[in-house]
């Protein structure tokens, strides 16, 4: 058996067999496969007798064949990778010249051009089915072997999640490995009709409990499931949790290089999953010609540029070719990091990178002055609960008075639209962040209402004959993979060895990925109008418990434990994204809503804001507080040492 696998070794390292070694092979098979047929027909010794005529014969019809497998290219590819469409045209070939060859002989028999006795009808017949028959067992035995000798100990067995256009395609890029590092041994599918079936010699199995006990029997260790499938897969919590408790890895590919439909699927492309891919998500779809009339030729400006959201937010509008884009943050070092994406990705956008704080009303001032930005995206926010918490000042000044100032400064330098993002927090606080984006979220509102109105005091002030400025808010939940989310966090535990801390055992919260919330703030914000609070539908909450767990065996760590060590200052069990008084209203994208919220009159959020900046510079965190309980009663602190501010 060595030399037999030292011979395939060095066959299969060649890159193919060459073209006329191949037709010849054919042509030696037409001629065996006509020898076959007068046997056939023949007794042993009539056989002897004819050979040397029958041999002639079988000459003058070889030049047909080669007519044929040269218009067909039977000869040309690499049989190891022979298709179902190769064997096609080979069947092609073989009929063509079979039937050719039988009225040439017919022909030349009739007009005595040659003494060649013609082919009856059967050997024609037959001649065409057994050099068919021969041909195309060369090219199943050669792919065959080929397929036994690529596979060796470390080849893995997979089952493929999906048996439509994605899965069928992963399997044959899998096949088409050297050296084999996957061998597809079976299907999964939803379809219940498809039970029972066979695709590409392996068995299809329904997606029930009872595929886990498939692929064991099959020794599968792998499930890599199809790009097609990836949304339905990411609902079957079910699958998911037993896959990995069964130490049977999930791989599919990136979500940045999900297949198109179109172009080939590669298995290099595919990876083991990490958490964020499994969580439960719909696809987002947004309207892309609209986002791009919104933003072309326009100058957008955006604060916060640098963190987690504001970046995404530089990256998705860049695409829209606008004919200028200033972005703020007062992150050194991160905003470095934009300015090089941008020379590298949009060397043709011109982008302004300016360190600075939306505090600095002077800077502002300027900022909006020289640019005239047509678009506002306030993203620039201090966001961590525990930190505001301890720093209600802080969160004050940075949030309610950075709001206030370039919010003033839209309206007075002509922006048409100023889409401010916030937070599932704002709704019903707990804590100094999520009242504090609360109280902007009633300053752009009401602030709207007054333009709406014809009476906005900053326009009369600024000497703004018609402002036109446009604000629109939008609220969503946590993203993954945001600065100080959860996700790193755990990570980073896991791999020091543990324990994981979740602050409590039945914490919930809404996940969405970065890039799908940005494309929702743009497609919210082509559609708003002015005034309105749209609310993202974040899809099914996560048990945070639950989250560590799986993060803990898909790492494949040992002993790592779970820590609960109780709910941090400012922290709720679960998010909300509209309070008790709210509603919502559908709007024409299904993942968009508009909450029905009270409206506020200007003048009186004006005074509270000012008495709240003011509290703000003495630093007394209690007043501070106190204050902000006031503008929004509906703010009660949870695990806080505000607590005692609540009036029962």
């Amino acid at each position: 058996m060595k030399w037999i696998s030292s011979l395939t070794n060095w066959y299969f390292s060649k890159k193919a067999l060459p073209y006329w070694g191949l037709l010849l092979l054919d042509c030696s098979i037409v001629l065996f496969s006509g020898y076959v047929v007068y046997f056939l027909h023949l007794d042993s010794l009539s056989f002897l007798g004819e050979m040397w005529p029958m041999t002639y014969r079988l000459f003058f019809l070889i030049p047909f064949f080669i007519v044929f497998f040269r218009l067909f290219h039977t000869y040309s590819g690499i049989v190891r990778f022979s298709s179902f469409i190769d064997l096609l045209h080979l069947v092609t070939a073989n009929l063509c010249a079979s039937v050719t060859s039988y009225l040439a002989c017919v022909l030349v028999d009739k007009t005595d051009l040659a003494n060649i006795e013609p082919f009856t009808f059967s050997e024609s017949v037959g001649l065409f089915i057994v050099a068919t028959m021969f041909m195309t067992a060369v090219r199943v035995c050669v792919k065959i072997t080929y397929d036994f000798f690529r596979m060796d100990s470390y080849t893995k067995r997979v089952f493929i999640y999906g048996v439509h256009a994605g899965g069928v395609g992963l399997a044959k890029s899998i096949q088409n490995q050297n050296p084999m590092q996957y061998k597809v041994v079976g299907f999964v599918t939803p379809d219940e009709y498809k039970y029972s079936e066979y695709l590409m010699g392996a068995l299809v199995h329904h997606d029930s409990p009872r595929v886990i006990g498939h692929m064991k029997e099959k020794g599968a260790e792998i499930l890599i499931v199809s790009p097609l499938e990836v949304e339905h897969f990411r609902t079957r919590e079910d699958l998911i949790n037993d896959l990995i408790a069964n130490d049977i890895k999930i791989m599919m590919m990136p979500q940045a290089e999900e297949w198109n439909g179109q172009t080939d699927l590669q298995h290099q492309h595919l990876q083991e999953v990490d958490i964020e891919d499994l969580l439960p998500r719909n696809k987002i779809e947004v309207n892309m010609d609209a986002i791009g009339q919104l933003l072309t030729g326009k100058v957008i400006l955006i604060t916060g540029a640098a963190g987690s959201i504001g970046s995404e937010m530089v990256k998705q509008i860049a695409v829209y070719n606008p004919s200028e884009m200033v972005l703020i943050d007062q992150a050194e070092t991160p905003m470095h990091e934009v300015r090089l994406i941008m020379e590298r990705e949009f060397p043709n956008i011109k982008a302004m990178t300016i360190v600075t704080s939306i505090t600095d009303k002077k800077h502002m001032e300027k900022i909006f002055s020289d640019h005239r930005p047509d678009y506002v995206f306030h993203a620039a926010a201090y966001k961590h609960v525990p930190m505001m918490e301890d720093n209600p000042g802080q969160a004050v000044r940075n949030n309610i008075y950075g709001t206030h100032v370039i919010a003033d400064l839209a309206v007075k330098y002509g922006t048409k639209k100023f889409v401010m993002i916030s937070t599932d927090k704002a709704v019903n606080p707990t804590n100094v962040m999520g009242c504090s984006k609360r109280i902007c979220e009633i300053y752009c509102q009401s602030l709207n209402k007054t333009i709406a109105e014809g009476t906005c005091p900053i326009a009369v002030a600024e000497g703004v004959e018609k402002p036109v400025t446009q604000f629109v808010t939008t609220r969503f939940g946590n993203v993954l993979g945001s600065n100080g989310s959860v996700i790193p966090i755990f990570k980073e535990q896991i791999k020091m060895g543990g324990p994981v801390t979740v602050t409590h055992p039945d914490i919930i919260r809404y996940f969405m990925l970065i890039p799908e919330a940005c494309k929702l703030v743009l497609e919210a914000g082509t559609m708003g109008k002015g005034g309105e609070i749209f609310v993202f539908d974040m899809g099914k909450p996560v048990r945070i418990a639950d989250l560590a767990q799986r993060m803990i065996k898909l790492s494949g760590a040992k002993n790592v434990d779970i820590k609960f060590t109780g709910l941090r200052d400012g922290e709720k069990l679960y998010e909300e994204v509209l309070s008790d008084m709210e509603s919502t209203k559908p709007t024409i994208h299904p993942k968009i809503m508009i909450a029905s919220v009270r409206e506020y009159d200007y003048e009186t959020v004006c005074a509270d804001e000012n008495r709240l900046i003011k509290a703000a510079g003495d630093f007394d965190d209690m007043n501070i507080v106190k204050i902000m309980k006031e503008i929004v009663p509906e703010y009660k602190s949870n695990c806080s040492k505000y607590c005692v501010l609540d009036k029962d």
